[in-house]
């Protein structure tokens, strides 16, 4: 793949790309408004948000470089079989499994210690870890279309693949943390 360094060419790949994140990115407002109630009555929820946001973001600009980087070693394949494809998943899902458990039980301390700790501390914990997993399966799935996308319309996934992951990544990290507090809270 060839890439064209102009401002010219680079407007005409990512402009598109920004304006569909934009309006992604008003959807999750909106969400995140009529989520409002819950998170001031639980601040400790209100607390996992940006957190929950960030991670899964992070999550799936990790796995999107390694396989940005392996787009262009030449060696990535989007075969389900693929035990490279299958260890960048499988790793992603296991850390995943080990930081939200850690990120919840933060926002508890954070929230006990300005004396907002309305949730006790395993069912902040079981709603930042369930909407952790989620999130990592979710991360997944978005970097592989987005990378298959980018191949697919050859695009530099370096320039598409992580901005789509990080702001997807944020409007289903509100739903998702939406839902998970209205099935355990």
């Amino acid at each position: 793949m060839q890439t064209e360094w102009s401002v010219r060419a680079i407007t005409r790949a990512m402009l598109p790309v920004l304006l569909v994140l934009t309006v992604v990115e008003i959807g999750s407002g909106l969400v995140l408004g009529s989520f409002e109630t819950t998170l001031l009555t639980y601040p400790s929820l209100l607390t996992l948000v940006p957190v929950t946001i960030g991670t899964a973001g992070n999550l799936g600009s990790v796995l999107a470089a390694r396989l940005s980087t392996a787009f262009h070693l030449g060696t990535l394949s989007f075969d389900p079989t693929d035990d490279h494809l299958a260890g960048n998943a499988v790793a992603t899902v296991a850390l995943a499994l080990t930081i939200f458990p850690v990120v919840g039980a933060g926002a508890w301390v954070l929230s006990l210690a300005l004396g907002n700790a309305q949730l006790p501390l395993l069912t902040v914990v079981a709603v930042a870890l369930a909407s952790g997993a989620a999130l990592a399966v979710v991360a997944i799935a978005v970097t592989l279309v987005a990378t298959y996308a980018a191949y697919r319309f050859e695009l530099d996934p370096d320039d598409v693949v992580i901005p789509v992951v990080t702001n997807v990544c944020d409007v289903l990290g509100v739903v998702v943390l939406f839902v998970v507090v209205q099935v355990l809270v």
